[in-house]
C-alpha cells in the first residue's frame, strides 16, 4: 500500500460499530426503515477518538509505512504498539473491550480495508457484500448474515473501493462507475458506485481459500463422491472437453481449479480470465487477463481477443475462467480443431440449459450461423457437462455429470452418468441426506480410455440404475 493510500485511509474516516459491541459475526436485527432511506448509521461514542487516534498513528509511523523491509505482521505490531501509546496520551477512560475494539478498528483503517478487514481474515467467511456504507452482509456456511460492520460514510467506503481497484490498475469514477478487480490473495471484487448504485456504493468480494481446495476436500464436503472424482480425473487425463455449469455462487471456479489439478504436469496450460482467480499448481502455466478500455474508451483487450491469441501460443490445454459472450464461438472452434482437453465454465441452471446458453453465446459473436450449425459445433466440441447446484441447506453439490453424445435430428443428445438423489430427504437440521449416484449407464467415451491406457474402476458405474434416459 502506498504512502498516499495510507494517508487517505487515516484521513478518510474510521469504521463505526454499535457501542453495545455485539459479537462480530452474529446476525443483527435488520436496519430500520430510516436507515434504508438514507438515514445515518448508529453513532459510535468513540468515533471522535478513533479519528484523532488514526491521524496521530499515521504521524507516528511516518516513513515506516513505506518501509519494504518490514513485513505486514511487523508493521501491524509496530502500529499496535504506537496506537497503545496514542490512546494512553488521550487519557480517555476505556474498558478493555473498548480499547481492544479501538485498536482493531484504527489498525484496520490505516493498514487494511477498514471494517472489511476482519471478515477478509476470517476463513469461515466466503463472501462479503456491502450494500451501502451502513449495511454489510457476509456468507458463512452457505448462509447470508447481516453483520455489525459499518463504514463511517460514503466517502470512507469509496476510499476503500478506490484503494482496491488501484492495485490492479483499474479505475472507478462517475465516468466508469463499475469495475471488476481482485485483492492480493486472488479474491474477486466487484464494485459499483452512484449514480448506478442508488443507495450508495456497493462492493462484493468473493473470497478464495489461501490454500487451494483439493478433490479430497470436495469429497469430504459432500460436493462429489469418490466415484465421480475418479471419472473426472480420467476425463481430464483423456483430454475430454469439459464445461462446468451452475448458477451464481455454486462453486464453479473452485471445481474448475480441482479439475485443472488433474492435468498432467508436463502439459502447457494457458488460462484466460476477466480477473485472475484460478490457482493452478502446475509449473508450465501462462496466465492471461483481459483489460478494460481506458478513459478514452480505447485499449480494451477482451476474453475473445485472448482466446484467439492463445491459439498461437502452442497450448496443450486452454482453460477459460468463464464464457459469457462471443468468445464461446472461438472456444468451440478451438475444441474442434485439435485443442482437446479444454475446460471452461458457464452460467446455467441445468446441463440442458448449459447447451442452450452456449448456443445463445455463439450468436453473440455476430456470425450469421444457422441454429443447426451452432448445435453441431456444440455437440462435436463439448464432451462432458459437470453441473453444480447450491441446495436449500446452503451446501454446494455436483448434481449432474452429463455426456454430450451428439445430434439426433435438430436436438443435442445428452445422457446423465451421475445425478443427485433427492429421495433420501433431509435430516433434523434441514441438511440434504442424498448424494450423487450413478445412473448405471456407461458414457460412450469410456471405451476411449482403454486406447489411452487410462484405467477406471468398474465400480464407478456400479450404482443402482435410475430411470434416467436421453433428454
Amino acid at each position: 500500500m502506498s504512502l498516499a493510500d495510507r494517508l487517505e485511509a487515516a484521513r478518510g474516516g474510521i469504521a463505526t460499530t454499535s457501542t453495545s459491541s455485539p459479537p462480530p459475526y452474529e446476525a443483527q436485527s435488520p436496519p430500520s426503515a430510516n436507515a434504508g432511506n438514507g438515514g445515518s448509521a448508529p453513532v459510535d461514542a468513540l468515533a471522535g477518538l478513533k479519528q484523532r487516534a488514526g491521524k496521530a498513528l499515521f504521524e507516528r509511523l511516518g516513513a515506516r509505512l513505506t518501509d519494504s523491509s518490514l513485513t505486514d505482521e511487523e508493521l501491524r505490531k509496530i502500529a499496535r504498539d504506537e496506537l497503545s501509546l496514542v490512546i494512553d496520551e488521550e487519557q480517555v477512560p476505556l474498558s478493555p473491550e473498548e480499547r481492544r475494539r479501538l485498536i482493531r478498528d484504527v489498525g484496520d483503517d490505516v493498514l487494511g480495508y477498514g471494517p472489511l478487514q476482519r471478515y477478509l481474515e476470517d476463513p469461515s467467511v466466503t463472501e462479503i457484500m456491502v450494500n451501502r456504507p451502513d449495511q454489510v452482509y457476509v456468507e458463512r456456511d452457505g448462509r447470508l448474515i447481516l453483520t455489525d460492520g459499518r463504514f463511517s460514510s460514503e466517502e470512507h467506503l469509496r476510499k476503500v473501493i478506490e484503494r482496491i481497484v488501484a492495485k490492479v490498475g483499474r479505475r472507478i469514477d462517475e465516468s466508469s462507475p463499475l469495475v471488476d478487480a481482485r485483492l492480493e490473495d486472488g479474491s474477486r471484487v466487484n464494485a459499483i458506485i452512484p449514480p448506478l448504485a442508488v443507495n450508495g456504493s456497493s462492493l462484493t468480494i468473493r473470497k478464495f481459500s489461501k490454500i487451494p481446495l483439493t478433490v479430497q476436500n470436495l469429497i469430504d464436503f459432500g460436493t462429489l463422491t469418490p466415484e465421480m472424482a475418479e471419472l473426472l480425473d480420467a476425463c481430464v487425463r483423456a483430454k475430454l472437453n469439459i464445461i462446468v455449469s451452475g448458477g451464481t455462487g455454486t462453486g464453479k471456479t473452485t471445481l474448475l481449479n480441482v479439475l485443472s489439478s488433474f492435468i498432467p504436469s508436463d502439459d502447457r496450460i494457458v488460462t484466460i480470465e476477466d480477473a485472475v482467480e484460478l490457482q493452478l499448481q502446475q509449473s508450465h502455466v501462462v496466465r492471461l487477463e483481459s483489460r478494460p478500455a481506458n478513459i478514452e474508451g480505447k485499449g480494451a483487450v477482451t476474453i475473445r481477443d485472448l482466446v484467439r491469441n492463445s491459439l498461437r501460443m502452442r497450448p496443450d490445454r486452454i482453460v477459460v475462467g468463464e464464457v459469457r459472450g462471443g468468445e464461446s464461438l472461438d472456444m468451440l472452434q478451438a475444441m474442434n480443431t485439435g485443442h482437446d482437453g479444454s475446460i471452461s465454465t458457464v452460467h446455467a441452471n441445468s446441463p440442458r440449459d448449459a447447451v442452450a446458453r452456449l448456443e445463445t453465446l455463439v450468436l453473440m459473436a455476430g456470425m450469421d450461423l444457422p441454429l443447426r450449425a451452432i448445435r453441431e459445433q456444440v455437440s462435436s466440441a463439448v464432451n462432458l457437462i459437470v453441473h453444480l447446484s447450491r441446495l436449500r441447506d446452503g451446501t454446494r453439490r455436483v448434481t449432474h455429470i452429463t455426456e454430450v453424445q451428439g445430434m439426433e435430428g435438430e436436438i443435442v443428445t445428452l445422457q446423465d452418468a451421475f445425478v443427485f438423489d433427492y429421495a433420501a430427504g433431509v435430516d433434523a437440521n434441514g441438511r440434504f441426506l442424498g448424494k450423487p449416484i450413478s445412473t448405471g449407464i456407461r458414457p460412450r467415451f469410456v471405451d476411449h480410455f482403454a486406447d489411452l491406457g487410462i484405467a477406471i474402476s468398474p465400480a464407478v458405474f456400479g450404482g443402482r440404475p435410475m430411470p434416467v434416459g436421453r433428454r
